[in-house]
């Protein structure tokens, strides 16, 4: 199957996850897309083809013979897309030769290049956007697609050689939940790749260390009029406490290696009000002082009014997977050298964010992350380079290749 018509296959199907869901995966629409990828892998020639109770869909593409010795290699993506935004009826339109302009979605909405500035890079190349009323699902579908198509190409070409390769696809990343259950013995990789990131190019193997916080504020409503000394406005205390957090420590405030607080969600009443954070630094002693300057807020609050108003559940989510991936620089080395014979210029970064690949990391499978060709994922303005997916397929060829050395 041709890249793009998969690509367009893939984002069909509305497999947005839901982070208020207590199932695993938390959606059952992201399952049709998982049985259908398990199917097409069997079909397609692969080996040790498994579904398994949580979704995981697994399977192998067997050594060449002669080079059963090479470490096996993985290749993961997820398949759900962000609850940002719709992910139903998309409607991708295909902009071939991008002249380096504005792109009209539709009647209302326009990618200017201007708040885009990006864009031309992708000059002269095939753009796939969406129509400005969804997002499209390159986040990840275009890696899905990507990974299919070099597997197809490698059981259709047994002149190329390599070792084994294990490929998986997963649920629930967007939601943070992605390799809850993932069993990275049973995949059996000795290192793998996510092929979950943006501009042509990237190569990440850092990320932020991250925290969610959940805040309950109980408030005491007494009648405006006679309020005075009595009343207890659970909202006022949301913007205090709010307030007290770093104005420069927000993310559009923020770049780089530089962390932030993050206020996701506020929502309440003079009664009771709730706040969800999002805490994050690359750095791990900055990213424990963030923590604690949250705790320290909620302290200050609650004893300038005398009560317990405000209760803070905090919770790690994940950590910066440099620390388990620097010790095999050879991971790294063979990604670079892999884009660079792709005719792909790597750019080397942190990671403003976090992928599966940084848990995998933790439990044991050392897993940096390789671009996509897809930008500004999660909104209206999302689309892909069908140019640079060709050559992430052409990327992940190579890098089976190199591992033989």
């Amino acid at each position: 199957m041709e890249l793009q018509e998969r690509f367009l296959k893939y984002v069909a199907f509305d497999t947005q996850s839901d982070e208020n869901s207590i199932t695993f995966p938390s959606t059952d629409k992201q399952l049709v897309l998982l049985r259908a990828l398990k199917e097409e892998m069997e079909a397609m020639g692969m080996t040790e083809v498994t579904m398994d109770e949580h979704g995981y869909v697994m399977g192998s593409i067997e050594a060449s013979e002669g080079y059963e010795h090479c470490p096996v290699i993985g290749f993961l993506s997820h398949v759900d897309t962000s609850p940002d935004m719709s992910g139903a009826a998309i409607k991708p339109q295909i902009v071939r030769n991008y002249n380096g302009e504005d792109i009209v979605l539709n009647e209302e909405v326009t990618m200017k290049v201007a708040d885009f500035p990006e864009l031309k890079f992708f000059e002269g190349h095939t753009l796939i956007t969406t129509d400005g009323t969804t997002l499209l699902g390159a986040d990840d579908k275009a890696g899905v697609a990507e990974i299919m198509t070099a597997a197809e190409y490698l059981l259709k070409n047994p002149s190329v050689k390599h070792g084994k390769i294990r490929i998986g696809f997963t649920p629930d990343e967007e939601i943070g939940r992605g390799v809850d259950y993932f069993n990275v013995e049973a995949f059996g990789a000795k290192y793998a790749y996510t092929v979950d990131g943006g501009m042509e190019g990237e190569l990440e193997y850092e990320n932020f260390n991250a925290a969610g916080a959940k805040l309950t504020i109980t408030g005491r409503n007494i009648h405006p009029g006679s309020a005075k000394d009595k009343m207890v406005n659970a909202i006022q205390l949301a913007m205090e406490l709010n307030a007290l957090l770093p104005v420069t420590m927000r993310p559009e405030h923020t770049e780089g290696y530089e962390g932030f607080f993050h206020l996701v969600g506020i929502k309440g009443e003079v009664e009771q009000a709730e706040m969800s954070y999002i805490i994050r630094d690359h750095d791990k002693a900055k990213f424990e002082a963030k923590k604690a300057l949250l705790e320290q807020a909620v302290a200050y609050v609650n004893a300038r009014h005398e009560g317990e108003w405000i209760k803070l559940v905090l919770k790690d989510q994940y950590y910066n997977m440099r620390e388990m991936v620097e010790p095999h620089p050879e991971i790294i080395e063979k990604a670079m050298k892999a884009m660079e014979q792709a005719g792909v210029t790597p750019i080397v970064k942190p990671i403003r964010g976090g992928t599966d690949g940084s848990r995998l990391s933790y439990m044991g499978l050392p897993c940096p992350n390789l671009f996509t060709g897809g930008m500004n994922f999660h909104g209206k303005f999302e689309y892909v380079s069908l140019d640079s997916m060709y050559r992430q397929v052409q990327t992940l060829v190579n890098l089976v290749k190199l591992w033989t050395v």
